[in-house]
């Protein structure tokens, strides 16, 4: 297999994986994802849907994305526009039929799955390199500008960002929105040193090429 191949590979099954999570995190019920809150919260200022303003923020992000640095738009950008939302009401109808009624330790180990999934799948596409999410862009351009502040600070930063956004105007803020504002960065790091490096590279970059 080539690397060209690998990299499809590899944005294609995240994009897919990050669909299945949200969809594991909505039927958790433990509280949204961070970008989720943060449309949520805009919505609820200017008293609209929360899907106007998911397409409305999105396309200002790409907008900078593209002003700035547009080699992170691509295939896997894409995919996730046409394969998220897809993945996600096929996994949120499996979970429903599977658990109609979920206990709390039920939906914490939804939780937790769908955290470590997104992580994983997030790394993936990041590693790939053929384009990401207009939000999953912002924290790795800030990575890229910032030469000294490491991604999973710069992930953390722009997660807490838009729960803080979230919570001044009413979002649904849980547990899991917090858990996954202040690890996900971490872990995403964590995926690309021990999984998707290795995988398209056969062995993890030196910390200097990252």
């Amino acid at each position: 297999m080539t690397q060209q191949q690998k990299r499809i590979g590899m944005s294609l099954a995240g994009v897919l994986i990050t669909g299945f999570c949200v969809g594991t995190f909505q039927k958790a019920a433990l509280g949204t994802d961070p970008f989720t809150c943060f449309v949520t919260g805009i919505a609820n200022l200017f008293h609209s849907t929360y899907s106007t303003f998911y397409l409305i923020l999105t396309g200002a992000l790409l907008a900078v994305v593209f002003l700035v640095d547009r080699h992170y738009i691509g295939l896997a950008t894409i995919f996730n526009l046409l394969g998220t939302g897809f993945a996600a009401d096929l996994m949120r109808g499996f979970l429903d039929g599977w658990f109609p009624n979920p206990s709390l330790w039920t939906r914490g180990i939804m939780m937790a799955v769908g955290l470590l999934g997104a992580c994983c799948s997030a790394s993936l596409y990041f590693t790939a390199d053929l384009g990401v999410s207009a939000y999953d862009a912002q924290s790795l351009i800030a990575a890229q500008k910032l030469k000294r502040v490491p991604f999973k600070l710069c992930r953390i930063a722009t997660d807490c960002l838009c729960v803080l956004v979230g919570l001044l105007f009413h979002a649904n803020v849980g547990i899991g929105t917090v858990i996954t504002a202040l690890c996900m960065g971490p872990m995403v790091q964590w995926f690309h040193t021990h999984l998707s490096e290795p995988l398209l590279y056969g062995a993890p970059l030196p910390p200097e090429s990252r």
